[in-house]
């Protein structure tokens, strides 16, 4: 009964179910700068252009329900201290614009004459394309530079309310060899030609496991693990086989001497439990409830249980708070076509058992207690062997046709029909503490 116990149980959430709670609040992170560059050019016109900006893409994922996001800070640095090289850079690209091939002496010439007004922004975009402005409300640099005192985490705030959030987890349970999964938007995918626009703003997701405990250059603890990642996968969360985010992807390994080329499988996560200090002194709350992970949370487990009109009304709501991201949207469409449910050979085969296992336990026990007096004949034996001088009583009690027409007669047994076995023992004339073995067939 034991075995079948499990089999009843309710189980627990799949990989797909997990991964598919965590993705609606993964987004994408979009640092920019762009500028008004003033040009005078060798020619002597003088020229306002746009150049095209200079941009960087990362991954942020909802902390909160109420427009709170974690990213790395390198993601957003070019936005948030812009260096002098994105100056540079934008300066250079307005003087070819405005001004067409120049030889280098010709474009060092403008560049030093040319007038600059930065503008950078800081956006997040949803799965389903919608982009909202952020602001950085906390920041702490890359580990680089002058000074290697960064944790390269960024806190972003946006106008919103009721978004998919993600729950932080805590890094100091993991070991080695535990699952992990990371969510994000590696460029590769963000700049596939076959891919459409939609396909490009949904997170993907690499799986792996936790494959080491190391220490940054300030000697701060960080993750190894073996989940592949790219360029574009920075600030995205890593997330346990529950749902809960253990860390934030922050940099990955390059090839020695080529700064462009990953070596997939050493990738680096700030665990949890600095994520969790990096918010002291904030105004997030962690224990804010969100109503779309309420209503999607709810859909998704009653579609993995096969309850697919109650997770369209789930689904329903979950689209009503936040329209068109696409995992609701795939979601909602197999709900109304869900698959054939499949025969319930599980829950039908632990019912058999237990039935089994009942009726072969009701039985062993009805014949436990009707032999419950039953002897071997070996037994008899050693019990005349053993009371010679009180042998026990042997009764042949069949019944009186079966006695005289049977070849089988027991030597010094007392035939005694089964009426006449119903006077008792007194009706032997013998001593009642002797033993007493009856012989019915």
């Amino acid at each position: 009964m034991l075995l079948a116990v499990p089999c009843l149980a309710q189980a627990a959430p799949t990989v797909q179910e997990v991964l598919l709670r965590a993705k609606p609040a993964v987004a994408l992170v979009v640092s920019e700068v762009t500028a008004e560059v003033t040009v005078t050019c060798p020619t002597g016109d003088k020229k306002q252009v746009t150049p095209p900006p200079f941009r960087e893409n990362g991954t942020g994922w909802f902390i909160n329900p109420s427009g709170w996001v974690i990213t790395n800070g390198h993601v957003v640095s070019s936005a948030h201290r812009p260096k002098q090289t994105i100056t540079q850079e934008l300066l250079e690209r307005g003087v070819r614009q405005a001004c067409g091939d120049v030889n280098d002496e010709a474009l060092a010439a403008a560049v030093a004459r040319a007038k600059i007004k930065l503008d950078p922004s800081i956006s997040v975009i949803l799965s389903n394309g919608m982009r909202l402005s952020a602001t950085v409300a906390k920041y702490s640099p890359p580990v680089a530079g002058k000074g290697m005192s960064g944790r390269d985490l960024a806190l972003l705030k946006l106008e919103a309310a009721d978004m998919p959030a993600l729950t932080l987890g805590d890094s100091s349970n993991t070991r080695i060899g535990d699952k992990i999964h990371i969510l994000g938007f590696p460029e590769v995918v963000l700049t596939h030609e076959l891919l459409n626009a939609s396909a490009k703003v949904e997170a993907s997701v690499t799986n792996g496991a936790i494959s080491g405990f190391k220490q940054d250059t300030n000697n701060r603890p960080v993750l190894q693990v073996d989940a592949p990642a790219a360029w574009g996968n920075s600030g995205g969360p890593a997330v346990g086989s529950g749902g809960e985010v253990l860390g934030v992807l922050t940099f990955v390994s390059l090839e020695a001497g080529n700064q462009e080329t990953v070596v997939q499988g050493f990738n680096f996560v700030i665990p949890s439990a600095a994520v969790r200090e990096f918010l002291n002194g904030t105004d997030v709350r962690l224990d804010e409830v969100s109503r779309f992970n309420t209503a999607w949370h709810a859909g998704l487990e009653d579609f993995f249980r096969g309850y697919y009109g109650r997770a369209e009304t789930h689904f329903a709501e979950a689209n009503r708070l936040l329209p068109d991201l696409t995992d609701v949207r795939r979601m909602m469409a197999e709900a109304k076509n869900p698959p054939p449910r499949p025969f319930p050979w599980m829950p039908i085969a632990a019912v058999v058992t237990l039935v089994v296992v009942a009726v072969a336990g009701v039985v062993l026990v009805m014949r436990s207690r009707r032999n419950r007096y039953r002897i071997r004949p070996s037994e008899v034996m050693r019990l005349i062997e053993a009371s010679s001088d009180a042998p026990p009583i042997i009764l042949d009690v069949r019944d009186g046709a079966t006695y005289a027409q049977s070849p089988v007669k027991i030597q010094d047994a007392r035939h005694l029909s089964p009426d006449e076995l119903g006077t008792g023992i007194r009706a032997l004339d013998v001593d009642a503490n002797r033993t007493v073995v009856a012989y019915c067939s």
